[in-house]
């Protein structure tokens, strides 16, 4: 009886600290359910695995279709977002120059379209954590299916334009870093109102493609410092293997950074104070 009545009063204790908390943080609490309902630790793993499997062989063999100007952008790009340099850029250097005639040769118009296809996985990994954000049905699909591809399509332009754009075409940091804010809100904005289906207006997913664009930025800054010389070490102790683990890992990095922002910025545009401003009617509660 005692050790029942003991449990029963941590139970209490528990469930009071439980209340008080969401009390005084409701945002926090808020914050916690949205993170639950996208099923953050699933969601980034699915994510970063789709855009290594599918998205990622999209951009080699759109290399290998492209113009020598198009290829040299994709790689800058590259370096601009991984830091890339030394052995790890010699090893994606190779694959890019080996992606000439053979790969036109053995891939194809058709085969091409089918990695298309296919790399719509990346598009539907990422349609079905907006839409859980936002706490949306799924969208039919003659409404959605055109949108996988357009968003494959944009933000293939958009790496082509990364590298020059985070340079500040040349001008440096002072100014690439502001435009590449700018331009991040602007992708990540139009992304989640292009793979809702339009069924959320475009002023309430501001703080979402916001608070993603600053985290994204953030953490290609930081991984500029980590990442080249983890990808150089990985490659030196176990070969290309060390590489696909190293990238893996980073993928999930960021995908958590996206998943986590567009989820807290469906929490920010329901603060009252906020609500009122993107006007999003009373009747659209928060999580």
């Amino acid at each position: 009886m005692k050790e029942t009545s003991t449990a029963a009063r941590m139970t209490r204790w528990a469930a009071d600290r439980t209340r008080s908390v969401q009390e005084r943080l409701p945002f926090l609490t808020r914050l916690t359910r949205q993170i639950i309902a996208v099923r953050l630790l699933d969601s980034s793993t699915r994510l970063a695995a789709q855009t290594f499997l599918t998205a990622l062989p999209v951009l080699f063999v759109a290399a290998a279709f492209a113009p020598a100007a198009v290829r040299e952008q994709l790689l800058s790009s590259l370096r601009a977002t991984l830091g890339l340099g030394g052995a790890s850029l010699h090893q994606v250097q190779q694959v890019y120059d080996a992606g000439d005639a053979p790969t036109r040769n053995a891939t194809g118009v058709v085969g091409v379209l089918v990695l298309l296809v296919s790399a719509t996985a990346c598009s539907r990994a990422l349609q079905r954590v907006c839409q859980r954000a936002w706490h949306l049905p799924s969208a039919p699909f003659s409404l959605v299916a055109w949108r996988w591809l357009a968003w494959l399509a944009g933000w293939l332009v958009a790496l082509i334009a990364m590298g020059a754009l985070r340079d500040g075409f040349g001008t440096g940091l002072w100014l690439g870093l502001p435009l590449w804010l700018v331009a991040g809100t602007g992708l990540w904005w139009w992304t989640q109102h292009l793979l809702l289906g339009g069924r959320v207006r475009w002023l309430p997913l501001l703080p979402g493609a916001v608070l993603t664009a600053v985290g994204v930025v953030g953490l290609t800054v930081a991984s500029r410092v980590y990442v080249p010389r983890t990808l150089d070490r990985s490659l030196a102790q176990f070969g290309p293997l060390g590489m696909v683990f190293t990238v893996l890992s980073w993928l999930i990095v960021l995908f958590t950074v996206v998943c986590v922002g567009i989820a807290a910025g469906y929490v920010v545009a329901h603060e009252p104070w906020v609500a009122r401003r993107l006007g999003l009617r009373e009747e659209d509660p928060p999580a």
